[in-house]
């Protein structure tokens, strides 16, 4: 059973971790964004959902643009820096875990972002029914006791909503490719610290190494190599962030790396810079 994510004291309903927030209505308290500090390693699902207007997020260091009609998602896991400017929009956020998505009777596929893109564009029908459901979601969260199944329905409505807008542009994708994607995605999730051979991930997927290479190659721009390598780099930046006092031979030997000199060589090349000046930018 999923472990439930969700910060305390956070949750709207008393059955379940979810919280909903709008210009004039559930925000964090002062105290709680000081205690969490500028940026946080998210434990649940992040949505904002820009209807007029425009907003700006920051996750895993990278800066986006959310504009009219777009939905900016985040992971689990993913680290989020909070906004140091104000949103200049008509805007919906919304957080919950995975014991909550659980209980839903929907699969969203979009969740494990196959397709490598955490900002979505909704044609102006699509942006109503979306807003429409945000809006109920958020009176449902009004009132603590609210029934959790009316709150999943509506949940369960915007995901599938959320996730035929985000493989609506890539009908191209066979599904049995995408299938594979995701397979591959999941592997290289579950046993990303023991890196994997290529080999070893093709025959797990019955597929052929240049086989293997294709689809990855169509799904994410990047060979299985590069992929895993981004991920891993991704990763020891998420740590370091965590835990600033962590040594370049611990976080090399974390990850599963040998060589923390070949490590920290392989930082420098993949974000062009090195493992000391990342730890001297997070200290400013």
């Amino acid at each position: 059973m999923p472990i439930n994510t969700f910060p305390k004291n956070l949750s709207q309903n008393k059955g379940l971790s979810i919280r909903i927030v709008s210009p004039e209505f559930g925000h964090v308290s002062p105290e709680s964004v000081a205690h969490n500090g500028s940026a946080q390693r998210l434990p649940y699902y992040f949505f904002l959902f820009v209807l007029h207007g425009n907003s700006q997020e920051v996750i895993d260091g990278e800066t986006i643009e959310i504009g009219k009609h777009e939905l900016f998602f985040a992971l689990p896991h993913q680290l989020r820096q909070l906004a140091t400017i104000r949103h200049s929009a008509n805007y919906y956020k919304l957080g919950f875990d995975d014991e909550c998505l659980s209980r839903l009777p929907g699969k969203f596929p979009f969740l494990l972002n196959p397709l490598n893109q955490q900002k979505i564009s909704f044609p102006p029908d699509a942006a109503l029914r979306l807003w429409s459901t945000f809006k109920i979601l958020d009176e449902l969260l009004r009132t603590a006791d609210n029934d959790p199944e009316l709150i999943l329905a509506y949940l369960n409505s915007l995901l599938t909503e959320i996730n035929a807008a985000y493989f609506v542009m890539h009908k191209k994708h066979t599904a049995g490719n995408l299938d594979k994607f995701l397979g591959f995605k999941l592997f290289v999730e579950d046993h990303l610290t023991n890196q994997p051979a290529i080999t070893e991930i093709a025959e797990k997927l019955a597929l052929s190494t240049d086989g293997l290479y294709r689809i990855v190659k169509q799904h994410s721009g990047v060979s299985p190599k590069a992929f895993i390598t981004d991920r891993l780099i991704m990763e020891a930046r998420r740590r370091m962030y965590n835990h600033q006092n962590t040594s370049v031979k611990e976080l090399a030997f974390e990850l599963g790396f040998n060589d923390p000199g070949y490590f920290s060589r392989l930082f420098k090349k993949v974000t062009g810079k090195t493992i000391a000046g990342f730890y001297r930018d997070l200290s400013l």
